[in-house]
């Protein structure tokens, strides 16, 4: 199984899955087709989830998300949540930069859905 990397553009977020259990989201997710986009990454995840390492820390820094992003990313942090409940560590840290109250709630809003603890992460200005 290779690491998925795939460079971030105006349209669609950095995203780094490795193997290792080291994941990121990064940037802006706005893309035309957000479920073209999440296939390739839900396809990812659902052949890491085989044979996953024994801690994945998924790290979402998004500055703008769409809707149609906001319910591929539900799907995919199911997955994710599917990783602890069959007895593997997950930690799930969500970064939002200082007075970005709309992207902490979405936070909050997707930790509530899933009934599962996010790490939040504030950052200052833009990193």
């Amino acid at each position: 199984m290779d690491n998925l990397l795939i460079e971030g553009t105006k349209k669609t977020p950095t995203v780094h899955l490795k193997k290792d259990g080291q994941m990121l989201l990064k940037g802006r997710s706005i893309p035309e087709d957000p479920s073209k986009f999440f296939d390739i990454i839900n396809s990812w995840i659902e052949e890491y989830s085989h044979h996953p390492a024994p801690v994945t820390e998924l790290n979402i820094d998004l500055e703008y998300f769409n809707s149609g992003t906001s319910k591929a990313m539900l799907n995919m942090f199911h997955q994710f949540v599917d990783l602890k409940s069959k007895g593997h560590q997950l930690v799930i840290k969500w970064h939002y930069e200082a007075g970005d109250d709309d992207i902490k709630e979405r936070g909050e809003y997707y930790s509530t859905l899933l009934d599962y603890p996010f790490e939040f992460i504030e950052i200052e200005g833009n990193e």
